[in-house]
């Protein structure tokens, strides 16, 4: 899967960027054929401590899954899209299942 990260008012660094591919990776084995991932980072310019915004969009056969979390950090943010994810892409592949 190609995983596009885009940061806004910030540069993500290395470290960031690979935590993001391996969890991505991780949804593949709930659905084989995630095609890519738009990874888009953003920091709010407010006073909360909840100011790092999460959006994740995957491209599977004939859909679009997005997902926005806005937390402390982008670690957490992406372990929660990720795992809205997972959900969805289990939804998505048992209604597969069920047409088959």
């Amino acid at each position: 899967m190609k995983v596009n990260v885009q940061s806004v008012n910030f540069n993500a660094d290395q470290q960031l960027i690979s935590f993001i591919e391996n969890k991505l990776s991780k949804l593949e084995t709930h659905f084989n054929k995630v095609i890519n991932a738009s990874v888009y980072l953003k920091v709010q310019k407010t006073s909360e401590p909840e100011n790092k915004i999460t959006e994740i969009l995957i491209k599977i056969p004939g859909n679009e899954i997005i997902v926005k979390k806005v937390t402390k950090s982008f670690e957490k943010g992406v372990d929660e899209v990720v795992s809205a994810m997972k959900r969805s892409l289990k939804k998505k592949k048992e209604k597969r299942k069920a047409f088959v």
